[in-house]
């Protein structure tokens, strides 16, 4: 990771509160901030087993949301139309982004992936949490993620619901 990207990224973690910048998406849901929470104490560390999913899976869980317990994380979302929060749960389906930076040209690939989303931007490009990437191994590591760099596949946003 170059030094740059490690500034925001600390950066995001350090005077970030759960931040959502869209407009008029109110109030951030209590059930969200506890995921966000759960998630900030768990940066840098490995949670369960290191899979994607179980970063997911133990923030639901432990904020008492409902869920199915497989990969319905909540109300599924249309992200073209809702805002997102903080706190959502996104899921990758055979997912390839592209993007430019430096002049050179970058392809990602996902094509089974789970992330908690921990911050957005007006343009809902989000910073992701997630662990168990190629970069960021099995520890729970803060990535960007910019929806309109994907060129095909499924990208699902899910809304935790709360008891």
């Amino acid at each position: 990771m170059n030094f740059l990207k490690s500034i925001f990224l600390i950066f995001v973690i350090l005077f970030s509160s759960a931040f959502t910048n869209q407009k008029n998406c109110g109030e951030l849901p209590p059930i969200n901030k506890l995921i966000v929470t759960f998630v900030k104490a768990n940066i840098g560390k490995k949670v369960g087993r290191g899979e994607c999913w179980d970063l997911a899976a133990q923030a639901l869980n432990q904020s008492g949301a409902l869920w199915d317990g497989v990969y319905v994380f909540g109300k599924k979302l249309d992200l073209t139309k809702d805002c997102v929060f903080p706190g959502d749960i996104i899921q990758f389906e055979n997912v390839q982004v592209q993007y430019t930076k430096q002049n050179a040209v970058y392809r990602e690939t996902m094509d089974h992936h789970t992330a908690v989303v921990f911050s957005v931007d007006e343009n809902k490009n989000m910073i992701l949490a997630e662990q168990n990437t190629s970069d960021g191994g099995k520890r729970v590591r803060l990535s960007e993620f910019i929806p309109g760099n994907v060129r095909t596949g499924n990208v699902y946003v899910y809304r935790p619901v709360a008891p």
